[in-house]
């Protein structure tokens, strides 16, 4: 049997504000995850700009700055074709479970690229193997863990900031006749 709680936080209806002056500063709020700019500012990047080299901060920061935007059009989308999801807990899991998934295919794009650089600049196919096989275990199975939650946090922070800045309380629509249906309180 399926209890609803509608009075728990994050499960009343939510819509998301008009215009782009709700929505701007709802990207950039989620783009700005607070430890990646406290440490930039404790921390300064030795290196801004050099490739493969570049401090991982900054990299975080641009995808960041890419993905929050993009992830706040696609959530728009699928609300406004679907309805879904229909409450902050439902856009908070969505910028979670995304953003998980994101962190999870860029590593592994970065462990392939890395692996093949490893193994170009090997002088020999034996070496090659092995300098291939060290950074599938170093970028692959070391790193994979840590971008994934990496990418949690940064999505959850994200996720909060647009299901707070992004979405308002949806007005409730009296039943008069009897015509709409009971619908789930999750949104999820």
């Amino acid at each position: 049997m399926a209890v609803a709680f509608p009075s728990l936080p994050g499960l009343k209806r939510v819509a998301p504000r008009r215009g782009a002056g709700a929505l701007v500063p709802a990207a950039l709020a989620a783009a700005a995850w607070p430890p990646v700019i406290l440490t930039l500012f404790i921390w300064p990047p030795e290196n801004w700009w050099s490739g493969v080299d570049t401090d991982w901060r900054l990299v975080m920061l641009a995808v960041g700055l890419i993905a929050a935007p993009a992830g706040l059009w696609l959530l728009l989308d699928s609300h406004g074709r679907t309805g879904r999801p229909s409450t902050r807990l439902g856009v908070v899991c969505r910028f979670t479970v995304f953003g998980g998934l994101l962190a999870a295919a860029m590593q592994t794009v970065m462990a392939v690229i890395m692996a093949g650089l490893a193994g170009a600049a090997s002088q020999s196919l034996v070496q090659g193997l092995g300098a291939i096989e060290t950074a599938l275990l170093i970028y692959g199975v070391g790193g994979l863990p840590l971008a994934v939650m990496m990418g949690v946090s940064y999505a959850l922070w994200g996720g909060l900031c647009v299901a707070y800045l992004g979405f308002v309380s949806a007005p409730t629509v009296k039943n008069r006749m009897g015509v709409l249906a009971e619908r789930d309180v999750t949104g999820i």
